[in-house]
């Protein structure tokens, strides 16, 4: 780890205070510890396993990367994140005055653990997608094409975001509302399903 953080170092990527700060003393850290935590609420109170991480080798850089991605993150997300279930019957509610109709279905859905199911390598494959779409990022201008070196694509989100249906998402569970027809809906969950054998 510390090597990794001395590249960064190096690559001038992180000032010097901050390569203090990330740096690893053998005599402060262990391996993470495992517990389980029970889910009273569900029927055969599964246990949720917890790894407490709080001396682990990676917890530093892990905060660092928290902290610098988390606000670009809550931005991005701000818009299908909720925090009450107040603030989704209101956003229902405002969805439903322009978009509401005969075929219009309503559905929640909860991943099953998916933090310690998460796949490792669908997980990197999706940050270099990030990475590709940051990095191939093109314009057109009084008929000469540019390629965008700083910054990312404005309002890509609100392009992708689409208006038959809502997507809300509080803590892990998402809340949405679609204007598809039925079977279409089973044919997604089929699909959602069958992404990783670990996620249902």
């Amino acid at each position: 780890m510390n090597k990794i953080i001395m590249l960064f170092r190096l690559s001038n990527w992180i000032t010097q205070k901050q390569y203090e700060q990330l740096s690893i003393r053998p005599n402060e850290v262990e391996l993470a510890h495992l517990n389980y935590l029970p889910k009273a609420h569900k029927p055969g109170t599964p246990l949720r396993p917890i790894v407490f991480e709080l001396k682990h080798p990676a917890i530093k850089i892990s905060k660092f990367l928290d902290e610098l991605l988390r606000p670009l993150f809550d931005k991005i997300s701000s818009n299908t994140t909720v925090t009450s279930r107040t603030e989704v019957i209101k956003q229902l509610h405002e969805w439903s005055k322009h978009n509401i109709c005969q075929e219009t279905l309503p559905g929640t859905m909860n991943v099953m653990d998916l933090y310690t199911m998460m796949p490792q390598i669908e997980g990197i494959l999706s940050i270099r997608k990030i990475r590709f779409v940051v990095q191939n990022n093109y314009f057109s201008y009084n008929g000469k094409y540019d390629h965008q070196v700083r910054g990312g694509a404005m309002d890509i989100v609100k392009q992708i975001k689409n208006s038959d249906g809502l997507y809300l998402r509080y803590t892990d569970d998402i809340c949405i509302t679609i204007n598809w027809p039925i079977q279409h809906v089973y044919k997604q969950i089929d699909r959602w399903n069958k992404f990783d054998q670990n996620i249902k």
